[in-house]
């Protein structure tokens, strides 16, 4: 997802909301009602966090923060077991491929499933779900995850999807946020809902919300699904940036430090503190800086400045002095750990070469020092943003103005209208496969909006997503990952896992660190 599922700072993908086995989990047995435990004279469980909830409109929204609650309050028809990649039914009752081309997908409903209004949850009311998304195509929702769906039919209590060409990870697609089905009394066919509520069918309901600040959950007690565990009541409080997070965290006003503790912070845990608890998930978070190819009279529109551009980076030196090592240098568009991952910048670029970058630019006749503005926003993102500019200013070849953003959506927006030459981008994947990390950032219609399109690359693609062995694939990944390190439409820098970071007092924690799934339902107070 982009920052989140999926970003634009460490602590937030585009995403986007975001891949590795141990991914997106849901605890999956029979589709039982949850038990009606009594839970609300129980303190809240509280959150602290810098990955904000931008929206609660599936169709308007595809970062982490929103697909993290999405997860709660909505359901999808598939979801994730701990441990497997491959997406499990909740509001369906069973989904299948039923054509050997992979281009029809169908999905029995549940019987007598219920939004938390009283509304039905019908098969007309998933189609309605998907077809806004692609009618609205907001440009911060996420419809480049379904660039390939060419219609949704509705028929009793089965949806059948229609795809444009072969995709063997439709599933796990409509397994993400994106997936979430909602209410069509409450969402509008043609446009965002615009009202600070909203009625899903997930585990939880919302209690309160208050936008940029708060939001407070409880168990929805007409859920019936894959989650077989009642909850107990959730806040989840947003801050601006990770050193707000590590206050409330000190002042001991929240129970979970998640995605927002300062590198330096989290490298001094002591392991041996009874009173915390800190997990890492087996998830790859990747950063990027993404570079504005939309013309070639742009200052990055000749790919060998973006070359020399690639050339002038000290990865390590960003890990060491600005992550404290909470991080590793990332030299492809899919991360180590995940199934088709390579090294190709590594392979095709020095590190940190200025003489290198200074002959790519000779040999295309450019004028130095290059003029360029980089986007970032604030906390640990406008610190790396200095470090970097220091990087690229060496040997005089570029000249580097940086633009703060604080606002979350309002950068989405500036990043995407292309205001920035380049702009730092955190992607947290959105389910377990390396094309998580390819068709979303670098096919034809992509989240990025940076003006890059590869008909070789789109090819590619398509090439592997035919294929539901998804080893076959990994030669085509691969080629992907040299293409892109060719043209340089976007720059990989680091990559990490997930941490999160509890009292001691507080169960469960450690699977929010998994992936970008929010387990509420597994928290408990000892």
């Amino acid at each position: 997802m982009p920052m989140t599922k999926g970003s634009m700072s460490t602590s937030m993908k585009f995403i986007r909301p975001g891949i590795v086995a141990g991914f997106f989990a849901l605890l999956l047995a029979g589709g039982c009602q949850l038990p009606t435990t009594e839970t609300a004279n129980e303190k809240p469980i509280t959150i602290g966090t810098s990955s904000v909830l931008a929206g609660l409109d599936p169709a308007g929204v595809y970062d982490a923060g929103s697909w993290a609650v999405f997860t709660n309050i909505y359901q999808n028809l598939l979801t994730f077991e701990p441990g497997s990649p491959t997406p499990k039914p909740d509001a369906a009752e069973s989904c299948e491929f039923t054509s050997p081309a992979l281009t029809t997908y169908r999905c029995e409903l549940r019987d007598g499933l219920t939004f938390s209004n009283g509304n039905s949850l019908t098969a007309k009311a998933v189609k309605h779900s998907f077809e806004r998304i692609l009618r609205i195509r907001d440009p911060l929702g996420p419809g480049p995850l379904f660039a390939n769906l060419l219609s949704v039919d509705a028929r009793g209590s089965v949806v059948t999807f229609h795809l444009a060409t072969a995709d063997a990870t439709w599933p796990s697609k409509i397994a993400t946020g994106a997936g979430s089905v909602v209410d069509p009394a409450e969402f509008p066919a043609d446009r965002l809902r615009e009202e600070k509520s909203a009625s899903g069918s997930g585990p939880y309901v919302i209690a309160s919300y208050t936008a940029g600040k708060s939001i407070t959950l409880k168990p929805n007690a007409g859920y019936d699904g894959a989650v077989t565990k009642r909850g107990v009541a959730v806040e989840v409080h947003y801050f601006e940036t990770a050193q707000n997070v590590e206050e409330a965290w000190n002042a001991r006003t929240v129970d979970i430090a998640y995605a927002g503790l300062p590198a330096a912070t989290l490298a001094e845990i002591d392991p041996g503190d009874p009173d915390v608890r800190l997990s890492t998930g087996d998830s790859a978070e990747a950063h990027y800086l993404v570079l504005n190819v939309r013309s070639p009279r742009e200052p990055l529109g000749h790919p060998e400045t973006r070359r020399a551009l690639a050339s002038l980076i000290d990865r390590g030196h960003l890990a060491s002095e600005v992550f404290e090592h909470t991080v590793t240098p990332l030299y492809s568009l899919v991360p180590q750990g995940v199934v088709g991952h390579s090294t190709a910048f590594f392979d095709r670029y020095p590190e940190a070469d200025t003489a290198h970058a200074a002959q790519r630019l000779r040999s295309a006749g450019v004028t130095t020092p290059v003029r360029i503005e980089l986007g970032h926003q604030a906390g640990v993102a406008a610190v790396e943003a200095r470090v970097l500019k220091e990087q690229l200013e060496k040997g005089g070849l570029f000249r580097v103005e940086l633009t703060e953003v604080r606002d979350f959506t309002t950068y989405q927006k500036r990043c995407l209208k292309g205001e920035f030459d380049v702009h730092l981008y955190q992607w947290i994947p959105d389910f377990p496969d390396a094309d998580t990390f390819v068709q979303p950032l670098v096919g034809t219609g992509n989240v990025l909006g940076n003006g890059y399109t590869s008909a070789e690359v789109d090819h590619a693609i398509r090439d592997t997503q035919r294929f539901t062995d998804r080893s076959k694939a990994m030669q085509r990944f691969r080629a992907v990952q040299d293409t892109i390190a060719k043209d340089a439409p976007l720059i990989p820098v680091w990559h990490r896992q997930r941490q999160v970071v509890t009292r001691s007092s507080i169960l469960g924690g450690h699977l929010l660190a998994e992936d970008a799934i929010w387990r509420l339902w597994e928290l408990r107070r000892l």
